[in-house]
């Protein structure tokens, strides 16, 4: 029956590359060999429609099992034959369609709109341009391409069950507009209404008291980053202060009117608009519940992305999230996806008279009680554990079903106490020592915002109480023949929930998560990602820039110039010298945390009358009395390393060229300052130019791989602090080395490189950066 009601028409399909539609475009290549697909695809910024299909799209493993019966080169003639791209946007009115596209939705029998913004925190403008609005484009765009076509023609909506919003009991299988609790909303005060929040919040964003605010959050995370790292970083702080505000004032204007976010609310309303706007074209409606991995097709488990519960469900393995709200007596309505797209197709192959409405949903055929599902996820992971870093099992907390204001409230107190302590540690001069409680810390902060997070967009759908009624839905999976049960799948009581959750689903969720499965003594034995990083960087055509102080050293210049002072005294004068530093170290670490490049200016002055020929006597007993003494031995093995694999190596420090002189053998280049003496041979003071410092050290970077022949992504930068940050980000790959609280943070979470290397062996008998008399 469905073989033959969609051989030979072509079928528009919008949403292709997202989890639904991606399963539905490999349904209809794989089971109605007779059926076409045009597939509208919005274009990226530097890649056309063709190419995003061919990646996002024809190369998921969704299309495995069609590859292999097919073989790589007749899979790619089907898809040549059967499929045309069509570029285009649901966001623009018109589609965005050239003549060809017109044309190609102009042939098309049936159009399948499944394209959605479909994220629970998505702004209000956005749900409303392509929720709301995006299918009234398509169903206009598909009636003005067929003004002058006479044969039949059908659209096919897909939306959501949660249309019904926070009701309780049934929700039936009708329009919105002919049942009670839904109020009569102007959608076009509601297009307008959220088109000017997005404006005023646009310019509340760049109102002076916020961008001041912003630029504080900016400076607390990158620290004396420089001048271009600091404005980038506020700059995406405000766009992701306007995007939390729209999120806010969708997430109020939904629940004013009896739905939990703007995605539900913009979904009714488009069903809303698209009814008024259909003419005489039939209107199919397809509202799925909570979709998830597939039943049977492609193949059990099948899955792209974390959905809903994917992510709630790990935390819990993890030990993360112990508890999350809803009713254990309450119906959790999820859907195996491959039942949502033979809905869809069923649909598309019985087109109404007019308008109908099909729940793709289980709760009303075949229940699965919240309490259920929690059952047998503890079961699973009782008997399959996930492991932590440590190779522990990890234990399964217990499920208290809390209240949703219970669970927000305990979360909130929870990380304004590591926020506190993130924030005082980010203040603090620690370095290694500190390390694994830093990193213990960091990672409780990201759980617990993860934890509030997943509350906030799914707890109203947890605590969902509504009923979606599927009687329509029923009578498609009844008009299904036994070929059409063979290739398609519709009926919620074919899903054995015991079997489906423990053996097809969680399985998926875990191997999707790349979790620990295994303690680490029973794991096969592999190098670990920081291994194999530690071991790429000395393979190839490389540049290697390192920083010096703390880096390779663990001294700065008011060591270096405690030393070369106090070696020029006698006496208490020695102790006077670095007492007096250390009386002004709180004022200088606080100079040196604003700005670098004062701090060093600063700092430098004190250099004025010194004798420059004394000082570059004093230099090699600088190195051999306190540099060496004060250095990383794996660091200074790393540069070695470097220049045996044939890679150039160059220090770039704000260091005096005279007091580092005597290591510039290590290196292939050092870039130092040089202070400018007068004709007497006396230092001024002063360091002319722009010093190697924030976002200059990574020009520097940038300017050394021109100069000596090296692409961008061959260099690599070593460095300790976020002020060093520029170079690091200019380079190919970052390192951390020994890394400040802030850096440690931002390392962690973009992945880089950390090391952790010891001080030389006599380290501990230096107290003093004091001098010896010569």
């Amino acid at each position: 029956m469905l073989e033959s009601a969609l051989s030979g028409k072509t079928l528009f399909v919008t949403g292709a590359t997202g989890f639904l539609g991606t399963a539905l475009v490999e349904t209809v290549l794989r089971a109605l060999p007779e059926t076409n697909l045009v597939l509208l695809i919005r274009p990226g910024r530097n890649v056309t429609a063709e190419a995003r299909a061919d990646k996002d799209l024809f190369r998921n493993n969704c299309f495995d099992r069609l590859r292999d019966q097919l073989g790589a080169e007749n899979f790619k003639a089907l898809i040549a034959r059967r499929v045309r791209i069509c570029p285009g946007d649901v966001g623009t009115d018109g589609l965005g369609l050239d003549a060809e596209g017109q044309r190609l939705l102009s042939d098309a029998d049936v159009v399948i709109h499944s394209a959605a913004t479909v994220s629970f925190d998505a702004m209000f403008d956005q749900a409303v341009e392509i929720n709301l609005l995006g299918p009234t484009r398509v169903m206009r765009a598909y009636q003005a391409a067929r003004e002058n076509h006479l044969n039949a023609s059908h659209f096919v909506s897909v939306s959501t069950a949660y249309v019904a919003g926070s009701r309780k009991g049934d929700a039936p299988e009708l329009s919105l507009s002919v049942q009670p609790h839904y109020p009569e909303i102007p959608w076009l005060q509601e297009v307008n209404a959220a088109r000017a929040q997005r404006t005023s919040t646009e310019a509340s964003s760049r109102e002076p008291s916020t961008l001041a605010e912003l630029r504080s959050l900016a400076t607390a995370e990158l620290g004396a980053a420089g001048v271009a790292l600091l404005s980038e970083k506020v700059e995406r702080l405000r766009a992701d202060w306007v995007k939390d505000q729209m999120v806010a004032k969708g997430r109020a204007r939904a629940q004013s009117l009896g739905w939990p976010d703007a995605y539900a609310m913009t979904k009714a309303l488009g069903e809303r608009l698209l009814e008024s706007e259909r003419g005489d074209i039939p209107l199919s409606i397809v509202r799925p519940s909570i979709i998830e991995s597939a039943l049977r097709d492609p193949y059990p488990g099948w899955i792209r992305g974390f959905r809903m519960a994917e992510p709630i469900i790990i935390s819990f393995a993890r030990g993360l999230l112990k508890d999350f709200p809803g009713v254990p007596e309450g119906i959790v309505d999820v859907i195996p996806v491959d039942l949502v797209v033979g809905a869809i197709l069923a649909a598309a192959a019985h087109p109404p008279e007019t308008i109908k409405y099909y729940h793709a949903a289980s709760g009303s055929q075949n229940p699965l009680k919240y309490r259920q599902l929690v059952s047998l996820i503890r079961r699973y992971f009782s008997d399959n554990p996930l492991y932590d870093d440590i190779g522990q099992a990890i234990a399964i907390p217990e499920w208290t079903y809390p209240a949703r204001g219970q669970v927000e409230s305990t979360l909130r107190r929870s990380k304004r106490i590591v926020d506190t302590s993130v924030k005082l540690i980010s203040k603090l001069p620690l370095r290694s020592n500190f390390t694994e409680y830093q990193d213990q810390l960091a990672e409780t902060q990201q759980g617990l915002e993860r934890a509030g997070s997943y509350v906030e967009l799914y707890g109203a759908y947890a605590e969902c109480e509504a009923i979606y009624l599927a009687d329509n839905l029923m009578e498609l999976a009844g008009a299904l023949d036994d070929r059409d049960r063979e290739t398609i799948s519709i009926d919620p009581h074919l899903i054995n929930w015991e079997s489906f959750v423990l053996e097809t689903h969680l399985p998926s969720v875990v191997e999707h998560a790349r979790a620990r499965t295994r303690p680490k003594s029973s794991a096969p034995k592999r190098t670990s990602r920081e291994d194999r990083l530690r071991a790429s960087l000395l393979t190839g055509h490389r540049l290697a820039a390192f920083d010096l102080e703390n880096t390779i050293l663990a001294a700065n210049v008011v060591d270096s110039f405690s030393w070369l002072a106090t070696a020029s005294v006698d006496g208490g004068h020695k102790l006077a010298i670095a007492a007096s530093l250390l009386a002004e170290a709180p004022q200088l670490l606080a100079l040196d945390s604003r700005d670098r490049s004062d701090f060093l200016r600063y700092f430098y002055r004190r250099y004025r009358g010194a004798e420059l020929a004394e000082l570059e006597r004093r230099a090699p007993e600088f190195l051999t009395g306190y540099l060496l003494r004060k250095s990383f031995p794996l660091g200074l093995a790393r540069v070695r390393a470097h220049r045996q694999a044939g890679h150039y190596t160059v220090c770039i420090t704000g260091a005096l060229s005279f007091a580092v002189a005597p290591l510039s053998p290590l290196f292939d280049e050092m870039l130092a300052l040089n202070m400018t003496a007068d004709t007497n041979g006396r230092l001024t003071g002063e360091v002319p130019g722009a010093l190697p410092i924030g976002e200059a050290r990574g020009d520097l970077l940038r300017k050394l791989a021109q100069t000596h022949g090296y692409e961008f992504a061959e260099t690599i930068a070593y460095a300790d602090s976020t002020s060093d940050l520029p170079m690091l980000e200019a380079a190919g790959t970052a390192v951390a080395v020994n890394p400040d609280t802030k850096l440690r943070q931002l390392a962690r979470r973009r992945g880089w490189l950390i090391e952790e290397w010891s001080r030389a062996r006599g380290y501990g008998n230096i107290f003093l950066p004091i001098g010896r008399t010569l």
